[in-house]
């Protein structure tokens, strides 16, 4: 039996090399440095896949009005964040010629902010892998969940996968 699927006008004005263009792998992090098995397994997957790497480091914003009006490049403290580490992670792919994009993102809800970002960005998988010794059991349990449940695309989560 045949099934008839209407993807909307959207769907039919792609051209064929929009179609068959990869999307972006995510490699998200909470404020700490990358996992090294999620670090390989999006770089790697960037690589067979001929796809672009995004690293979006989210941090937690803290409830500062004041400092968010005056100077918000000041609300995260150099040391709640490993912003080193990130940097170091994004240069490794784009030092094996990957595309990179690194981004720093601040919210209030930076789980939520994550996925907001896989959807905008139409990403093909989303490598979720913050450093487990530096970030909360719970807090890492909580955020892998909310990925798990309600990422826009596959989802792969350090350090078991």
């Amino acid at each position: 039996m045949r099934q008839t699927l209407d993807r909307g006008r959207q769907a039919t004005e792609q051209t064929g090399a929009e179609r068959s263009r990869p999307r972006p792998v995510l490699l998200g992090t909470l404020s700490v440095r990358v996992d090294p098995t999620a670090e390989r397994m999006a770089i790697d997957t960037a690589i067979d896949a001929g796809a672009k790497l995004i690293l979006a480091n989210m941090l937690s914003l803290p409830p500062y009005p004041l400092t968010l009006m005056l100077a918000p490049e000041y609300a995260t403290l150099p040391h709640e964040e490993d912003r080193d580490a990130v940097r170091e992670t994004a240069e490794r792919a784009a030092a094996l010629g990957i595309a990179t994009e690194l981004l720093r993102v601040s919210s209030r809800r930076p789980v939520t902010a994550l996925l907001e970002l896989a959807s905008e960005r139409e990403a093909g998988l989303l490598v979720f892998g913050p450093d487990l010794a530096r970030t909360p059991r719970r807090r890492f349990r909580a955020a892998a969940r909310a990925v798990r449940r309600d990422a826009p695309c596959l989802v792969w989560i350090a350090p078991d996968g």
